[in-house]
């Protein structure tokens, strides 16, 4: 059954996929299993409650929580009663919080822990829209007749005679009502609402189904913020193929939980895949070099076998036992950190470079590429294991217009693209040109019409000499080194670049203690001139393909970790330059000066 409506989709699938499991989650040392039938049974109640709480159609209701089923629970049964969901990044600020309620006008929120209650708490008085609470978890401290726990919530539901109301809810819903309200994590300023209509994420199906197969059997794991457009509308694509959503609370964890899913398929974004690629690099320099030329014997055999494949080509015996000898002793091993085989990896978000890509295919993982934005549903082209280009983000998606526009920035016109942004009439007039939207970002085309990124336009550095640099470019490239974890290039209106590094500790500090470094705490060793020259060395080696006004002439080591906590990442890990900049002028200065 074909539906246009989100909660159409899932009572179809409730009932299409009754027995199969939906859902899992960790519950201390063992999964929990949820069916679809069980699924449908709770969305629905979930939906009964709301109504009984004054929540009506159009009304908007905020999820602030870590990834978890009953993120997905509310999500569905506030769809069902023709309401708009709004998400919260579960690491978002008090501040950032009470803004996006107060600018969406929500009228409930879900929270899932204590922490996310009481930032809700302190500010539920001073918002006059906001009226209700209700904690997940049951653990949470509430108090005050505004808090419920998700218990008492539901069971409210269940004996709820709103059944009828539910369904005339179901019968007035159209492609175009609104679903969700989804904030941008703000790299470059306040947070907008991107209004974006159930025929936005039905877009979004018809142009994967066009490119990948999903079946039933299939197993994602769910560790991206389903705040977050990308994860979200994976997630709704998982549940309409019947296919199993794990869900992990903790992004950190993502590599344990890859070995114990087991997942067939993964959206992700790149720093997923590059922390793989530089783990196995790290322990690669290790170990001797017979074992490193087997190594990248294995990888060369894995390419040229796997390109073979892809290509429809014959893989003749002696490829066929290379291959054979190359799986058994390395690409296997390679394969098994990712959880093993995939049907297919997708990764968005930012970049994935080249290297990284070719090294996952060399062991028959394809990672399909795509690009997107959260006004756009979000996706806007991706490759596909039919059609691929390593070092693109693949072709526009079926009914998607793309087109470069002035200073090469991609414009983008087809049914994903929102409808503007909550409350901002302004700011969405500025967001299009004659029926195109501005995606802020670089890119080109290629004669056969695959889409390469380049970087945001606002960040792109301008020397003293009038050269352009990408920063995320020369950023993708650095982030190769398994020593380091974040890099963030700059040098606008200056005469060279300069770097701040953040290097992955336990690497280095493995690297210093076998090498009879003495150091007693993480600032010191990043002082120590052995480590400035290590660093210094590998930049070097890394920028070797760079052309000289995009090499690192000066570089800070930082003796911690960039955070959200710091102001310095948003909630999808990328880096917020703006504040970057800010927060380290002295010792941006400082290398200047040098």
């Amino acid at each position: 059954m074909r539906t246009n409506h989100l909660a159409l989709m899932i009572r179809a699938s409730a009932r299409q996929y009754a027995r199969k499991t939906a859902m899992r989650h960790k519950v201390g040392d063992a999964w929990c299993s949820i069916s679809y039938a069980e699924l449908g049974d709770r969305v629905r109640t979930a939906a009964r409650a709301l109504l009984e709480l004054g929540i009506r159609p159009g009304d908007k209701v905020g999820i602030f929580s870590p990834n978890r089923p009953e993120w997905a629970i509310a999500d569905f049964a506030i769809l069902s009663i023709g309401a708009v969901s709004v998400a919260i990044y579960a690491t978002e600020t008090t501040k950032g919080a009470e803004y996006i309620a107060r600018d969406a006008e929500v009228r409930l929120v879900f929270v899932g822990g204590q922490a996310q209650y009481d930032k809700v708490k302190s500010f539920i008085a001073a918002n006059e829209r906001l009226e209700t609470i209700v904690a997940f978890d049951d653990e949470v401290a509430i108090e005050g007749d505004d808090s419920v726990h998700l218990v008492d919530f539901m069971e409210r539901g269940r004996v709820s005679t709103k059944d009828r109301e539910v369904d005339a809810c179901l019968e007035r819903a159209t492609a175009d009502d609104v679903a969700a309200l989804i904030y941008t994590s703000g790299t470059t300023g306040v947070p907008k609402g991107a209004i974006l209509t159930h025929a936005n994420f039905f877009h979004q199906f018809s142009a994967v189904d066009e490119r990948f197969v999903v079946r039933s059997s299939d197993r994602s794991l769910c560790f991206l913020p389903l705040s977050h457009a990308y994860e979200r509308c994976w997630s709704f694509y998982v549940f309409r193929h019947g296919a199993e959503n794990n869900y992990i609370s903790d992004p950190k964890r993502v590599v344990e939980y890859l070995a114990e899913v087991k997942p067939t398929l993964m959206v992700s974004v790149p720093r997923l895949y590059e922390k793989i690629y530089a783990a196995a690099h790290a322990r690669l320099e290790t170990t001797s070099p017979i074992k490193r030329r087997l190594f990248a014997w294995a990888l060369r055999t894995g390419t040229r076998y796997h390109q073979k494949k892809h290509a429809g080509q014959a893989v003749g015996p002696v490829l066929a036992a290379e291959y054979a000898v190359a799986n058994r002793l390395v690409l296997a091993r390679l394969r098994d950190l990712v959880g093993g085989p995939k049907n297919f990896l997708s990764a968005g978000g930012a970049p994935l470079s080249q290297e990284v890509e070719e090294f996952f295919f060399a062991a028959g993982l394809l990672i399909c590429q795509g690009y997107g934005l959260t006004e756009t549903a979000p996706m806007i082209s991706c490759n596909a294991p039919g059609a691929f280009r390593f070092g693109t983000a693949g072709r526009p998606v079926r009914d998607v217009e793309v087109r470069i526009g002035d200073q090469g920035e991609i414009l983008v016109r087809g049914p994903n693209v929102m409808k503007g942004y909550y409350n901002q009439p302004e700011e969405t007039r500025r967001a299009f040109v004659d029926g195109w939207f501005k995606t802020g970002d670089v890119g080109e085309l290629d004669a056969d019409g695959f889409l390469r990124v380049t970087d945001r336009i606002k960040d792109l550095i301008i020397t003293d000499n009038g050269e352009n640099v990408a920063p995320q470019h020369v950023e993708t490239v650095l982030k190769l080194d398994p020593y380091t974890e974040h890099v963030v290039a700059l040098g606008d209106r200056r005469k060279f670049l300069t770097a701040i590094i953040v290097p992955q500790f336990p690497a280095l500090e493995a690297y210093a203690r076998s090498h009879a470094i003495a150091f007693s705490s993480r600032d010191e060793l990043v002082r120590r001139p052995e480590v400035h020259d290590f660093y210094r060395a590998r930049i070097e080696k890394l920028s070797a393909d760079l052309a000289p006004y995009e090499r690192i002439k000066e570089f800070t080591l930082l003796d911690h970790d960039l955070t959200e906590e710091g102001g310095e990442l948003t909630p999808t890990q990328k880096v917020k330059r703006k504040a970057i900049v800010a927060k380290y002028a002295d010792v941006i200065d400082e290398m200047y000066r040098g």
